[in-house]
């Protein structure tokens, strides 16, 4: 859909929600209320996603494994927990176009890239570069500096951080392959969100993998703002490794175990250095506790310890939705939920405001990025008043995203109505 496809109005919305295939999963979530009972407009799930209904359910047939069967619920509970974890890997693995053995579910996004770059981050005196953008999340800048200063490098010569150009707010893709071009063969590991964080602008990465191969450089995304969020196809598009968080468009839970892929050409690379634990061990012969380690094939090699239930129980009842959704049929209607939204925002024609997401739907997702003039906060403060639950980034960023699987078009109208009375 286009901007000439839309109406305004509250009858176009709830039209739009009575015609939509994929209302039906709203009542599958559910939905903060305000203090006067009132269902909330929620439109943070690029920062939490909603509890699914069915979680406790899940939760509690492990609780009730636990009660009854003590240890021996890692092989007779319902779903044994020695295995629990392969539940998800086939849901995750469609989720970002890979085989089922290039992705784990396991510990958390930033403690996943810290192992990933124990093996492929291995810098030498003539390629120990590391390219991130700047302005990418604070933990993943941590963590790089962290690396570099980790393997004897300073971050002041060894990290190059991609800018935008003058007076643009997100990078463009000709750039990222020209700085690659220019600096790529002193470049060790180039790492960059699949979905920018702050500005929600989605990054070429089968372009940006083809680059950086092509001068030797192993290349990884942090796709804690992407899965979920929009198609991916990873295992075609050939990056080395990738990371992500379960609690945002993926409605794992707050703190959830994050997820991790590895490219199948590394699945038998045995001798590349990496961290060991014993549930990365082959499973074959894990209990006989021998003194060497010798990794299982695949992603599931970088394990450390067996995987937590309860938290990996919740991630299970959201995936399940997905797989009945299909991401397919969710990005169709986020492309055209997120236009709307621009579409009534633009009608506002308030200088107060400007947009720094990219307006084409092919180089965003679900959220907007929206920057405020002034009194920014002020602004979002009254919304959170009204019910209307985005977040702010400082200095001056409003992040607004309508999901597919729970937000409607009405939500949309209702946040641009309250946005408008409080902009007056």
């Amino acid at each position: 859909m286009n901007a000439a496809d839309y109406q305004p109005g509250a009858e176009y919305a709830a039209q739009m929600d009575q015609a939509d295939p994929l209302a039906r999963f709203r009542e599958r979530f559910f939905l903060p209320k305000t203090g006067a009972g009132e269902e909330c407009v929620y439109l943070c799930g690029h920062s939490l996603g909603l509890q699914p209904k069915s979680v406790k359910s899940f939760i509690d047939q492990e609780l009730k494994d636990w009660a009854e069967l003590g240890v021996e619920g890692h092989f007779h509970g319902r779903h044994p927990w020695m295995p629990y974890h392969r539940l998800l890997r086939d849901q995750a693995a469609v989720l970002v176009g890979a085989e089922p053995g290039e992705v784990v579910a396991m510990n958390s996004l930033t403690v996943n890239l810290h192992l990933m770059m124990v093996s492929f981050y291995r810098p030498t005196a003539q390629r120990f570069k590391l390219l991130i953008e700047r302005g990418a999340f604070p933990s993943d800048q941590y963590a790089v500096q962290s690396a570099i200063r980790f393997h004897g490098f300073d971050p002041k010569s060894a990290l190059i951080e991609l800018t935008p150009r003058e007076g643009e707010s997100c990078l463009g893709d000709e750039d990222i392959e020209e700085r690659i071009e220019r600096e790529g063969e002193s470049i060790a590991l180039i790492l960059l969100g699949g979905v920018n964080y702050a500005t929600g602008q989605v990054f070429d990465m089968a372009g940006i993998t083809l680059s950086g191969h092509r001068k030797g450089c192993v290349v990884a995304f942090d796709l804690a703002h992407a899965a979920g969020n929009i198609p991916l196809q990873l295992h075609d598009w050939g990056p080395d490794f990738a990371v992500w968080c379960n609690y945002k468009y993926l409605n794992g839970g707050p703190g959830c175990v994050a997820g991790c892929f590895v490219h199948e050409r590394h699945a038998r690379d045995w001798d590349r250095p990496r961290f060991a634990g014993w549930w990365g061990h082959d499973e074959a012969t894990r209990f006989q506790m021998g003194p060497e380690f010798r990794p299982m094939q695949g992603a599931e090699g970088w394990q450390l310890s067996n995987p937590p239930i309860l938290g990996l129980a919740p991630l299970r009842a959201s995936l399940e939705i997905f797989s009945e959704a299909g991401m397919d049929r969710l990005r169709q209607k986020s492309i055209a939920l997120t236009g709307y939204m621009e579409f009534l925002l633009r009608r506002l024609k308030s200088d107060r405001f400007s947009f720094i997401t990219p307006s084409d739907p092919a180089r965003r997702g679900a959220q907007l990025s929206i920057r405020f003039a002034g009194q920014g906060r002020g602004i979002c403060d009254k919304l959170a008043a009204k019910g209307v639950i985005g977040d702010w980034r400082e200095p001056d960023i409003f992040r607004v995203a309508a999901v597919p699987l729970y937000n409607s078009y009405q939500d949309v109208y209702r946040f641009t109505q309250h946005l408008e009375a409080a902009l007056q």
